[in-house]
């Protein structure tokens, strides 16, 4: 079967007309069978959203029971109501849109495999896609690694994945879904970002995991740790066994090293209540360098806030950094006169925890395997067929 695409769309006097064609040369494989879902947040609390499919679909309830059908091919704006979601000339708490003949949803503007269920929730609904985990990872290694990398890495991004989104099932943080479709769980984009290599990853890995003790891991990963990954105690607050901090292989990576300039100005924007700040001094970091605690001075105060924070407020690529103060080209300025701004260096984008993304790159540029890159990054772990 061809992968489908979106084509056009264009707004009629009701409802949004949805136009496919097959993509050239996508090919979709067929898994072997690993019979379990995941559900993924895809909106949370949205008033509206357009809904299509690719074939005729069923509309059903909470209790499986059938309220209607959505005609191919034809969107309809699905919106908040009372009571409940309306859809399609239909009314009810949560409408689950259940495409036949192995069709897609469309949401909003992508594709999506499985079924969608629209929840009444907060002040609007919550958007859920249900999918087979293997369709799932898919969309998800080509949205977190570049699907032209070489097959041992995205191999190795298709075990974390899974484990990551399985262990969030055993543990789930979230009332309506198991993952979110953001940085928050892992990226996930639908038919968007599926390729014939992601797919190939995931069927060479089907249904594989990383356990520790027999028991599934937390597969977390990032993009680049810059040069050594962590301690979980130093990044979280208990020890992990398994997330060890291990020399990693990201020097080719583009956020291997990155500086970024802050004027007075700016600074005092995003740390506010201080005055102008006057000295940024670590005051505890991790073996690695990672900033845990940062002393920030300013003229009217001073305040001692965690690396984490400072990344978040300062939109830092991570806590492995150091500060500098710039005076500007001021006639007679000294190291004691007040910095016009600071410059800061550092190095790896992510938390530096578990499996660095650009460091499974250069590994499987060495020729290692994923099962060789996993058990590099994951101490301890072994690979097994999926509980």
């Amino acid at each position: 079967m061809p992968r489908f695409c979106l084509h056009s769309l264009y707004r009629g006097p009701h409802r949004l007309h949805l136009l496919l064609w097959a993509c050239m040369g996508a090919v979709l494989f067929a898994y072997p069978a690993v019979a379990r879902d995941i559900r993924v947040g895809l909106k949370e609390d949205v008033a509206s959203v357009t809904i299509g499919s690719s074939t005729s679909a069923l509309l059903t309830d909470n209790q499986n029971r059938t309220l209607g059908k959505l005609p191919a091919l034809q969107g309809f704006d699905a919106v908040a109501a009372s009571g409940g979601v309306s859809l399609a000339h239909t009314k009810a708490w949560q409408i689950t849109v259940k495409p036949q003949e192995d069709g897609f949803v469309y949401v909003g503007d992508r594709w999506y495999r499985g079924q969608v269920s629209l929840i009444r929730s907060g002040g609007g609904f919550t958007v859920v896609n249900r999918l087979n985990i293997e369709d799932y990872i898919a969309s998800v290694i080509g949205k977190e690694m570049y699907p032209t990398w070489p097959l041992e890495a995205l191999k190795a991004q298709a075990v974390a994945s899974r484990s990551y989104a399985m262990f969030q099932q055993q543990r789930p943080k979230f009332k309506l879904f198991d993952v979110l479709s953001t940085t928050t769980s892992q990226v996930y984009a639908g038919l968007t970002s599926e390729a014939n290599s992601t797919q190939a990853a995931v069927k060479a890995t089907s249904g594989e995991v990383l356990t520790y003790q027999g028991k599934l891991v937390e597969a977390v990963f990032h993009a680049s740790s810059g040069g050594h990954t962590e301690n979980s105690e130093n990044i979280w607050v208990s020890p992990v066994p398994y997330l060890r901090g291990v020399p990693d292989f990201d020097q080719t990576a583009p956020v291997y090293q990155w500086t970024v300039n802050f004027s007075a100005a700016q600074l005092r924007q995003r740390i506010p209540g201080i005055g102008d700040i006057v000295s940024m001094k670590p005051i505890k970091t991790t073996p690695n360098g990672r900033v845990q605690l940062l002393k920030i001075q300013g003229n009217a105060g001073s305040v001692v806030m965690k690396g984490s924070s400072v990344r978040k407020a300062l939109g830092l690529r991570s806590t492995l950094f150091s500060t500098k103060p710039a005076f500007g080209l001021v006639a007679g300025a000294t190291s004691s006169a007040k910095p016009s701004g600071f410059e800061i260096t550092g190095r790896g984008s992510g938390h530096g925890l578990g499996m660095s993304q650009w460091g499974a790159l250069g590994l499987a540029n060495q020729g290692k395997s994923y099962r060789e890159i996993l058990t590099h990054y994951f101490q301890g772990t072994t690979i097994r067929p999926m509980p």
